[in-house]
C-alpha cells in the first residue's frame, strides 16, 4: 500500500512538470493544506448511540489535510486539478453509565488519503489576482479501522472502533469550494480559499461497547464523513519551456 500511494505521488511531477502545453496555457504543480472545520453545514458532526444504560457521543474535532496538486491548464478560464491527500482527522468521545457516576472521555485519530480530482474556473481581477471556483469528485482510500479502551475506576470498560470493512475501503466524496490566488511570476501563486467535502459514504461504522464483569451493552451506526474545510495552496513559479514548437519572433 505505500509503495503504491508513493507510486501516485511522483507521478504528478513526471507526467505534469512545470511547462506550457500544446495549448500555450500554464501547468503548475504545488502543495496543498487544508484545516478541517467541526460544522453541521454539510452533515452531522456528531452521532449519540444510546443501550439501556449505555449511552456515547462522538464529534468530530479539528483535523488536518496536506499533499501535493497539479493543475494543467486547458484554456484561460478553465483548468483541471488533481492530486494526492493525506488526511489526519480527530474524534472526541465522551461515554457514560447514565444509572451510575461513570463517564470517560478520549480522543480517537482516523488516517485515510484522497485523489481529488476538479474542474477550476479562474476569472481574472486585477493582473495578478484571480478569483476561482471548483467542483469534482475524490476518490476516498481507508486503509484500516482503529479503536480505543478506556478503563474508567478499573473494572469498567468502554471499547470504541472506527470499522472500515473491508469491501468498503474505497470512496466517493463530492467536492465543491471557491478561493482567490495572488500570481507571480518569480514567487508562484498563492491560494487561499474553503470548501466542502458531501461523502456519499460513511467515513466508518462506529461499534461501542460497555462491559463490567459479565454486563455487556453493545450499539453501533454509521459516522458521516463530510466536513468544511480552510484550503491553502502554494504553486511553484512557471517557467516558461525553451523548446516550443512555435517560438515567438519576427515572420520572415
Amino acid at each position: 500500500m505505500r509503495r503504491f500511494i508513493l507510486i501516485l505521488f511522483i507521478l504528478p511531477f513526471s507526467l505534469f512538470a512545470q511547462k506550457e502545453n500544446k495549448f500555450g496555457v500554464q501547468n503548475y504543480f504545488g502543495f496543498q493544506a487544508r484545516m478541517i472545520v467541526p460544522s453541521n453545514m454539510v452533515g452531522p458532526n456528531s452521532l449519540t448511540l444510546t443501550k439501556d444504560y449505555f449511552t456515547t457521543t462522538i464529534e468530530q474535532k479539528t483535523g488536518y489535510a496536506f499533499g501535493g496538486v497539479v493543475r494543467l491548464g486547458l484554456s484561460e478560464l478553465i483548468s483541471i486539478e488533481t492530486g494526492l491527500n493525506y488526511i489526519q482527522r480527530f474524534y472526541g468521545f465522551t461515554m457514560q453509565r447514565t444509572d451510575s457516576n461513570i463517564v470517560s472521555t478520549n480522543t480517537m485519530r482516523f488516517i485515510h488519503y484522497d485523489i481529488p480530482v476538479s474542474a477550476v474556473i479562474n476569472v481574472k481581477l486585477t493582473k495578478s489576482i484571480f478569483a476561482n471556483a471548483f467542483l469534482g469528485v475524490a476518490l476516498q482510500n481507508k486503509p484500516s479501522s482503529v479503536g480505543i479502551i478506556d478503563n474508567p475506576k478499573g473494572k469498567h470498560e468502554f471499547f470504541h472502533m472506527g470499522l472500515v470493512d473491508i469491501h468498503k475501503k474505497i470512496s466517493f466524496d463530492l467536492m465543491t469550494g471557491a478561493g482567490f490566488e495572488y500570481r507571480t511570476k518569480k514567487s508562484g501563486v498563492f491560494y487561499l480559499g474553503g470548501s466542502a467535502r458531501i461523502a456519499m459514504a460513511p467515513v466508518f461504522q462506529l461499534v461501542a461497547k460497555y462491559q463490567y464483569v459479565n454486563e455487556e451493552r453493545l450499539t453501533f451506526g454509521n459516522v458521516n464523513g463530510s466536513y468544511i474545510s480552510v484550503d491553502l495552496k502554494y504553486f511553484l513559479p512557471y517557467k516558461r519551456a525553451t523548446n516550443l514548437i512555435f517560438k515567438p519572433g519576427p515572420i520572415q
